[in-house]
């Protein structure tokens, strides 16, 4: 059949045709959208298509630029073999948005800083210092190097102070302390810490450990028992009853992927570390699930505020009860430090005020 037959032949033809090229522009637009969504993965709408990493920059800021839930970053990350540590992101570096196959994947070409020279890919090489970390460091170090939780079974194996030397009843730096417990060794270098506030499951009341206050850093001067510690850099008093434990010789790491995790999770804040009633963005939270949940560094949570119950005051009588308000988004936090029944993790955003018992889960 040809195209240029006239009459009714000629109409559905062109009927025909018309449908084609409709057909075809809607599945342009389907495959577009497709891209644009990365069958699941739904891209920041004011994402660029080319970014340059800035010193300051977090591995979770960039995510956000590109990703309206930067939990999805390891669907978008290409790893390049060809680069070394393709994990690792350094000031200066080029990031660009490409598609393969319909989806959005981010692609990374090591750049230069301050007009430094360009090196090859397979050349060049970086400290792991010099990377830029997944959260804002400052945010996070003291917990990193000096915050803890003392688990509970782990606390009466810890060496104590038992007196502070001239009977003095609190101690600071270049005090000398009497030391109880397990061997000192001479050559390590201990933190002084005060167990502060019971940490307690909600889910069963059973006392899960001790928040770990930072007192001082402590070198032995003499070994024995009791040994003598020489106290250096104190932040607080140090008392009878403080706890002793080995510093790490390297601190956790700061370079984890933001990513969901593997495993449905429901738990509760219980604790925050500053003290407040009313939690915000980059304030320290421990939740009541840690390791034996699953969780890891990295994991992203969201948060929940637990709707309140409410008279219902429009519908009067003897049978009127209170109605249950739905639960409410309250923000996002990541997971930096883990136990084995609970977890440090870090408020990354707040779309409400954030209180103690409220529900974290799986991000939405």
């Amino acid at each position: 059949m040809k195209i240029s037959q006239s009459g009714p032949v000629q109409q559905r033809g062109f009927r025909g045709l018309l449908a084609g090229v409709l057909l075809v522009t809607l599945t342009s637009f389907a495959s577009g959208l497709n891209a644009q969504q990365g069958g699941g993965v739904e891209l920041n709408p004011s994402h660029p298509d080319t970014y340059v990493v800035k010193p300051g920059d977090t591995l979770w800021d960039i995510s956000a630029r590109f990703l309206r839930d930067p939990w999805y970053w390891p669907e978008i990350w290409y790893v390049n073999p060809q680069v070394a540590n393709p994990h690792l992101i350094y000031p200066g570096d080029v990031l660009t948005l490409v598609y393969v196959d319909g989806k959005p994947q981010l692609r990374l070409e090591r750049g230069t800083v301050s007009g430094t020279e360009k090196l090859s890919p397979r050349v060049r090489e970086e400290s792991l210092d010099s990377a830029i970390r997944t959260l804002p460091y400052g945010a996070v170090a003291p917990f990193l190097s000096k915050g803890m939780v003392l688990e509970k079974n782990e606390l009466e194996k810890l060496p104590y102070i038992v007196a502070l030397r001239d009977s003095h009843l609190v101690g600071a730096t270049g005090n000398d302390a009497y030391v109880r417990g397990d061997a000192i060794d001479p050559d390590k270098v201990y933190n002084l810490i005060h167990p502060g506030d019971k940490i307690v499951d909600p889910d069963d009341g059973d006392v899960v450990g001790y928040e770990g206050i930072f007192v001082a850093e402590a070198h032995a001067s003499r070994t024995g028992d009791p040994a003598t510690m020489q106290l250096t850099g104190s932040t607080r008093e140090a008392l009878v009853g403080d706890r002793l434990l080995p510093q790490m010789q390297a601190p956790l790491p700061m370079h984890f992927v933001p990513r969901a995790p593997d495993k449905q999770v429901d738990g509760r804040i219980i604790h925050v570390v500053d003290g407040v009633t009313q939690i915000g963005q980059y304030q320290v939270v421990i939740i009541n699930r840690g390791t034996r949940d699953g969780l890891e560094s990295g994991h992203v949570l969201s948060i929940w505020q637990a709707g309140n119950k409410v008279h219902d005051r429009v519908k009067s009588g003897i049978f009127n009860r209170k109605v249950q308000l739905p639960d409410e988004r309250a923000g996002l936090l990541m997971v930096f430090k883990t136990y084995d029944r609970i977890s440090y993790g870090l408020v990354m955003s707040a779309e409400s005020a954030i209180h103690v018992l409220d529900k974290v889960q799986n991000p939405d």
